[in-house]
C-alpha cells in the first residue's frame, strides 16, 4: 500500500544541481508522488534551503560544484539527523569510509540507476518517516 503524502504538509527532497539531465530525471520519479524537488548549486544554497523549508532528505553528488561529502559536512553542523545520499563517481573505501563517518544513509554509485535510487528513498523514507511514499 502507498501511503500519500497527505502525512506531510508537502514532502521536500534537496538535491544538488547538475549540468546534465538529472534534475529532470528525479522529477519523473517525484512528480507522480506530489514530491517537490529543490535544487542546490552548493553547500552555501543547500544550508540556506534546508533552513527555510522542510527537507525530508537530501542527494549530494559528490562530483557537482558544491563538493560532496564538504557539503554533507556542512548541513551535518546545523541538521545532524537530516538524511542524506551521496552520489558518487568512485566510491573508493575512503570515501565510503567518510560517508559512514558522516551517516550517510546510502552511498549510490553514477550513473545513477533510477530504479537502485527509487529503493533507497522506499527504504529510507520507510525508516525514517514510516512512509512507503516511494514504493511502485
Amino acid at each position: 500500500m502507498v501511503l500519500n503524502s497527505s502525512k506531510f504538509d508537502e514532502v521536500n527532497v534537496l538535491a544538488s544541481g547538475a549540468n546534465w539531465g538529472w534534475p529532470e530525471a528525479l522529477r519523473h520519479i517525484f512528480q507522480p508522488r506530489g514530491i517537490n524537488l529543490l535544487v542546490a548549486e552548493n553547500a552555501g544554497e543547500f544550508v540556506n534551503i534546508i533552513g527555510r523549508r522542510r527537507i525530508h532528505t537530501t542527494i549530494v553528488d559528490m562530483d557537482s560544484q558544491a563538493g560532496g561529502l564538504s557539503t554533507i559536512k556542512i548541513i551535518r553542523i546545523d541538521y545532524p539527523r537530516l538524511p542524506c545520499i551521496l552520489l558518487s563517481k568512485e566510491p573508493g573505501d575512503a570515501v565510503l569510509s567518510d560517508a559512514l563517518g558522516l551517516e550517510v544513509f546510502s552511498v549510490i554509485d553514477k550513473p545513477v540507476n533510477m530504479g537502485i535510487l527509487q529503493e533507497q528513498l522506499n527504504r529510507l523514507f520507510i525508516k525514517k518517516y514510516n512512509n512507503d511514499i516511494f514504493a511502485e
